[in-house]
């Protein structure tokens, strides 16, 4: 069971590295499915999110590749909130909260996949903090509720509002371990945590978006990132709609 769950998290971690996403989204359902339970399953992944893409930020780093001063606001609303969605996530219905992030992953891989720069347009090098702090917000909340991360929230957002995909992809792998680490520390207040599982998915965690982030920054040019970001929101919004089913 732990060899297989180290090459699930290996592989989760790579593919969704490329979007600078954390996995915790298709991990968290893989682990309930396996027999480990929900309140279990959601610190993992979102432990899982916290140690892979911060492996995933120390390379952008190194790089010189982030933008720091357009994280913070949307790391300090993040973080806060997503303990707020955490707590929360015991009175919400579960299955309420999951048909509107279906719906919003539905809109937001559709972004990515049609959306077009316009010709002449270039990518904005401004920071709207108000803007940023409300979506902050927003992921965090979600975050929180569902036990996921926010960067599937932050990603498609961030390009709306008109930003490269490759700065957009390393602000969300130095955002989400923010928020998912607050929400991690919620979950495992209110529950347990199998430590087991956790260090050998997060091991793997760390391999696979490492060697994701690098593969993406060498390789992929950015409407191919755009691409690959409405695949996986697209991908996690019919898994997430068959466990509704």
């Amino acid at each position: 069971m732990l060899i297989l769950l180290f090459f699930i998290a290996l592989i989760a971690s790579f593919i969704f590295s490329l979007g600078g996403v954390g996995s915790a989204v298709i991990l968290v359902p893989i682990l309930i499915s396996l027999g480990i339970p929900v309140n279990a399953a959601k610190p993992i992944g979102l432990f899982n999110n916290t140690i892979s893409l911060v492996g995933a930020s120390v390379s952008n780093i190194k790089h010189k590749r982030l933008d720091f001063v357009m994280g913070i606001p949307i790391i300090i609303s993040s973080f806060l909130w997503a303990i707020l969605g955490a707590y929360l996530s015991k009175f919400i219905s579960t299955r309420v909260v999951l048909i509107l992030f279906i719906a919003f992953l539905l809109f937001s891989g559709s972004m990515f996949l049609f959306h077009k720069k316009k010709q002449h347009e270039h990518y904005r090098n401004d920071i709207p903090y108000v803007k940023l702090t409300l979506l902050g917000s927003f992921a965090g909340l979600l975050s929180g509720l569902l036990g996921i991360g926010g960067g599937t929230i932050i990603s498609p957002l961030m390009l709306m509002l008109g930003f490269h995909p490759k700065k957009i992809t390393a602000i969300t792998a130095f955002v989400v371990p923010f928020s998912s680490f607050s929400a991690f520390l919620t979950y495992w207040a209110m529950g347990t945590v199998d430590w087991k599982i956790l260090i050998v998915v997060s091991f793997a965690g760390v391999i696979g978006a490492s060697l994701g982030t690098m593969f993406m920054h060498k390789n992929l040019k950015p409407h191919t990132i755009k691409k690959i970001l409405a695949v996986i929101l697209l991908l996690m919004a019919i898994k997430l709609a068959l466990k509704l089913l």
